[in-house]
Formats: C-alpha cells, sequence, structure tokens
C-alpha cells in the first residue's frame, strides 16, 4: 500500500464519494478558503476541482450547517458537512440529535436519513472552547453512528462508509493525525462500520482505544514488553456501533481491561466498555477494569499544559501495572 498522511487520506475518500455519485456535496465554514489552504487538509483543493455548487463555504453558523445537511439528506442528496471543532457540535445539537437521529425511526423504518458530520477532535493548544472532545454525548443518542479512526487507511474506508451508509453518521477526526503518515490502500475500500481491529495481539492484559489514544497504548505497549508484559492492543475504529464481540473475545484470553481515551474521564466512553465488561464479561475478569482518561477539568490552553492534561504512555503503563 502506499504512505500518505491521514488529511490526504480523508480528501481522497472525499473525491472518491464524489466522483462516484453526484449527490455527494460538501459544506462547512471555509472548506474552500485559506482556512483549508494547506496540502495536508482535507478539503485541500476540492473547491478547485468540483465547483461551488458542491464544495460550499457556509455561514458561521454551526445550527445552519446541520439544518443544511438534514433539509438535503430529506430531498435526497447525501450530505457532507465540517463542525470546525467537536464542543461547536453543541450549536449544531438540535438539529443532529432532536432530527437527523429521529427521522428514520419516526419514518417507521421506511425512510433513510443518510448524512455525514465531520468533526475535528483532539487536544491541542487552543483553548477548552475548542478542545473538548464529546464522543460519549454522540454516543447516548439512538439514531447516530460514530466513527473515530486511528490511521489514514481506517480514516478513509470509514469515512467512504459512512458517506452511503443509510443512517447520519458522525466522523470524528483528530486533528494531531492529519499530518501523521501511514499506508493507505488505492480505490474504494471501504472499512465496515461496527468492526474493531486488534492493532496488536497480547496475552497479560487488553487495551481498548480509538483516534490518537491508539498510538499512545502503542507506545505503553513496547514499553511494557521491555518488562515481560504482553498487551493486546484493540482499535474500536467504531464507537456506535460498537463491536463488543472482538473486546469481550480479547477479554476472554487475557483476563485483563484497561480503556483509553483523550476525553475526560467521568461518564467517558471508558465507563460503556467498563459497564459492559462487568455485564458480559465478569466470568473473565481477573482483576478490576481499569480507565486511563483525562481529568475532569476543562481543557488547557499552553502547550505545557495540555502535553500534561492529555493521558500518557506511562498513564497506561501504571494502569496496566496495578492489575497484573
Amino acid at each position: 500500500m502506499r504512505e500518505m498522511h491521514t488529511g490526504v487520506a480523508i480528501r481522497e475518500a472525499l473525491t472518491l464519494a464524489m466522483e462516484q455519485d453526484e449527490r455527494v456535496f460538501l459544506a462547512g465554514e471555509g472548506i474552500g478558503t485559506s482556512i483549508h489552504d494547506n496540502p495536508l487538509m482535507p478539503t485541500y483543493g476540492l473547491l478547485e476541482k468540483f465547483g461551488s455548487k458542491r464544495v460550499k463555504d457556509t455561514p458561521v453558523s454551526e445550527a445552519a450547517i446541520a439544518g443544511l445537511a438534514v433539509g438535503a439528506s430529506n430531498m435526497g442528496l447525501l450530505p457532507v458537512v465540517e463542525i470546525m471543532f467537536f464542543p461547536f457540535m453543541t450549536l449544531a445539537s438540535d438539529m443532529v440529535v432532536n432530527h437527523a437521529a429521529k427521522l428514520r425511526y419516526l419514518s417507521g423504518g421506511k425512510s433513510a436519513f443518510p448524512l455525514t458530520v465531520r468533526v475535528k477532535a483532539g487536544l491541542f493548544p487552543a483553548g477548552c472552547q475548542h478542545c473538548h472532545n464529546l464522543e460519549a454525548w454522540m454516543a447516548h443518542v439512538p439514531g447516530l453512528k460514530m466513527t473515530f479512526a486511528s490511521n489514514p487507511a481506517d480514516a478513509k474506508g470509514l469515512l467512504l462508509s459512512a458517506i452511503f451508509d443509510p443512517d447520519p453518521v458522525i466522523v470524528v477526526e483528530d486533528m494531531g493525525l492529519y499530518f501523521m503518515p501511514g499506508e493507505a490502500p488505492e480505490g474504494d475500500v471501504r472499512v465496515p462500520l461496527g468492526k474493531a481491529r486488534i492493532a496488536r495481539q497480547g496475552t497479560d492484559a487488553t487495551v481498548v482505544a480509538y483516534g490518537g489514544a491508539v498510538h499512545t497504548t502503542m507506545a505503553a505497549a513496547g514499553m511494557l514488553e521491555a518488562e515481560g508484559v504482553s498487551l493486546e492492543v484493540i482499535d474500536l475504529r467504531t464507537l456506535v456501533p460498537l463491536d463488543k464481540e472482538t473486546v469481550l473475545e480479547s477479554l476472554g484470553r487475557t483476563g485483563r481491561l484497561v480503556t483509553v481515551h483523550d476525553a475526560t474521564r467521568f461518564c467517558g466512553y471508558g465507563a460503556e466498555l467498563a459497564a459492559m465488561a462487568a455485564e458480559e464479561g465478569f466470568a473473565s475478569l481477573k482483576a478490576p477494569v481499569r480507565r486511563v482518561a483525562a481529568p475532569n477539568t476543562p481543557a488547557p490552553f499552553t502547550p505545557p499544559q495540555v502535553e500534561y492534561y492529555k493521558p500518557g504512555a506511562e498513564d497506561i503503563v501504571q494502569a496496566v501495572r496495578s492489575i497484573l
């Protein structure tokens, strides 16, 4: 496979989808302007390629962007809209939560309402109003699907699946990974929604992560390997639907579970994984489930504080040591 940056892989998925189906269009704040004037950013050059009819720069209104997506989906189009930062989903939540997520249910399952919401996530020096991962909020909404890729191949394959899925899908993109290179296949190679991957096989403990936290977990696995500890690392890829089978099968082999994410710990996505392990995998557990996550405070602004705030490899190592 070729090597490319994650941002380029996302752009390749958007390009393929738009070339395959004229119903696909993009909309968002500044997606065709200098805000994205970087060859490694996802929508770079797409305005010039497809024109202003299919790449729409919108006003600075997340509510309007989400409303545009819902309306276009109702009219048979395949909108792919961008919410610039995850905290701004709060401004789009009425249309996403009260309409997009519920319309198929309200139709008695007779109609599909496909739309894709791309949203930037991650911890970076931009302040707490731009850095607040809300995947647990979105996962709590029946009717929404959600992906959270950790590498270029999955970012491309999951986005393609999302665009052509009959349900609304939140595609979370970790901004820190836009500029990270990795392998990605050529052509229309889709990653199925709801299927995790085992990023590293191991025998002593299962660590479940997603997005940028997968790379932190892999670093921790390397550190523990030097101590003779073997970690099995699961990259969820899709948060909704959740691949319970892969997680529980791994737990059955290792008997120990650690969850890792960059969002805050209290009521975070890791809590759902811990509950699942207690309810459905209790007989396999040899030790309590451990959760590694950000502290329950707003995200800081300065780079040193962000580095302290973000869960690190050593935090994962300590969590694993505590249950061995």
